[in-house]
């Protein structure tokens, strides 16, 4: 795929997720099938993680080349109490997934495609390219689409 291909697949994502999102309600909120989580965490854990992109992306950009970028423990996020995974609304959270998309978006569109080589170094997985952000990114909300609706089905 061409990078115009792969920015405008990002924006498609942004929409999958957010199309997800309208199916939940009150009643299914909370709903999980074994061993996974609720629809609510999902939310959660998606703005969590888009805001984690949102500065990585910066810093891919903005920094000298190796820079680190720091992976986060997805899981222990999720069960800390204080976070709100299982208990907070998920308004503010899809606010922060919609606003951190568009802005991630926009910068999108200011890339070259030498851009997609500049890199970081992951502090869980080693060399980590803009390219492997953009996937990664892409890839993400569908994902987590697919499991929140298997969530609130459950």
């Amino acid at each position: 795929m061409s990078l115009a291909g792969d920015i405008a697949d990002y924006e498609a994502a942004t929409r999958h997720f957010l199309d997800a999102v309208v199916h939940v309600t009150a009643q299914n909120i909370d709903r999980h099938v074994e061993g996974g989580w609720s629809a609510r965490q999902v939310i959660h854990h998606v703005a969590d993680s888009e805001a984690q992109s949102y500065a990585r992306l910066r810093r891919l950009l903005a920094e000298p080349a190796g820079s680190t970028i720091q992976g986060y423990d997805e899981a222990a996020w999720a069960e800390c109490v204080a976070l709100g995974y299982m208990e907070l609304p998920t308004e503010h959270s899809r606010e922060v997934f919609r606003a951190v998309r568009q802005a991630s978006f926009d910068v999108l569109g200011r890339l070259s495609e030498d851009d997609l080589d500049r890199y970081g170094e992951h502090s869980e997985s080693g060399r980590y390219t803009l390219a492997m952000w953009l996937t990664t990114y892409r890839q993400h909300p569908r994902a987590h689409a697919a499991q929140l609706l298997e969530a609130i089905e459950a």
